[in-house]
Order: C-alpha cells, then structure tokens, then sequence
C-alpha cells in the first residue's frame, strides 16, 4: 500500500468517526436535560412563595432550595420548613398545587392550641418566628403514625392543619433549606421552635 492509500484510509476512519456538530449538540443537550430532570426529582429543586401564610419567615416571592435527600435517612423534625404535596382533603378540595409550612406535631405527639400558645404533650413552645400568637383554638389532637401537624409561621392567616388535619409522611416533597432570593434576605431557614421555661 502506498503511502497515499494509506493517508486516504486514515481519512476515511478519522471522518467516519467525527460526528456531526448538531448530533453533538444535541447529545449535549439531551445528557444536561436528564441530569436536570434527575436532580430535581432526587436531589434539589427551587420553588418560589405564592402566598403570605409563612410570613414573616418567608415573603410572597422568595426563592428556596428545597433538597430531598435528608427525608429517606431520617424523619422530619419539629421547626422543619416542608413542602409536600396536597393530602387527600386537601385534593378534595381541588388543591393541586405543593404546599409548605412548618412542622409542628410529630408522629403520636399530642398537639393543642389555647390561650394564644401552641402546646406539644402539654409543654408550651416558645416560637421565635412567628409575629403574631394563633387567635384560635385547637385540640388537643394526637398525631398519627407516620403523619405530622403542621401550621403556616403566619398563624392567624393560614389554611393549614389546624383546618385540613395531617401530612402523610409519603406526601413529603422536602424540606426548605436556604432563601437564594431577594440577596438580601438570602440565608437558611433554621429557627426550631423550643420549649418555654416554667
């Protein structure tokens, strides 16, 4: 073979290999679309506030992280923020959208509301975030197994458990964990409730 069919071979192999630049685009594209699809369904994904129901932690707009990891290793705690989706009465209701507010009651605690404080196994918690102490009663109610209460940080203007009953744990979306929007009130959402002192 002379040297010429020999280059004329190696040609052909190196362009049969080279692929065509919009095949690679989108392979590219294809690979990030999965990669995002998976993240978000696994790992982490962004959500905004629609409504005020959480405020004064969270205002109408904010930008969150939510990661969904945490909750197939351990079971949500009393102060996390939650995301889940809506339960059964909810769903009757024609709620189709996630919702997120704070958990309070955690499985087989005994939750009640009177006087303006919130009282889990009849210790009183001291709540740091919340402006406004609940204007209502409530209970006293035993949560169930594998379900958890929760109530809106905006306690006299939100449509929470205290109207609708309990979370599934299997309704759990994640858990918020950081503000990334406005800057200015970037930051995590760590302000766990505790109890009073007698």
């Amino acid at each position: 073979m002379t040297e010429m069919e020999k280059n004329s071979v190696l040609e052909t192999v190196k362009t049969s290999n080279e692929e065509n630049p919009v095949v690679e685009i989108v392979k590219t594209l294809a690979t990030a679309f999965v990669l995002a699809i998976g993240i978000r369904t696994l790992v982490a994904e962004a959500r905004y506030i629609p409504s005020s129901s959480m405020e004064p932690t969270l205002e109408i707009n904010d930008r969150l992280i939510i990661e969904k990891i945490s909750y197939r290793f351990k079971a949500p705690q009393r102060g996390d923020v939650v995301v889940f989706s809506p339960t059964d009465k909810l769903r009757e209701q024609n709620f189709k959208d996630a919702f997120i507010k704070r958990v309070i009651g955690l499985p087989g605690e005994t939750v009640e509301v009177k006087g303006g404080t919130v009282y889990v196994n009849g210790k009183a918690l001291r709540e740091k975030y919340i402006d406004e102490a609940p204007e209502y009663t409530y209970g006293p109610e035993t949560v169930p197994p594998d379900q958890y209460l929760v109530l809106g940080d905006n306690r006299n203007n939100s449509y929470d458990s205290h109207y609708w009953g309990f979370v599934p744990r299997e309704n759990l979306i994640g858990r918020a964990i950081v503000r990334f929007w406005p800057i200015d009130r970037l930051g995590s959402l760590d302000e766990t409730p505790v109890y009073q002192k007698n």
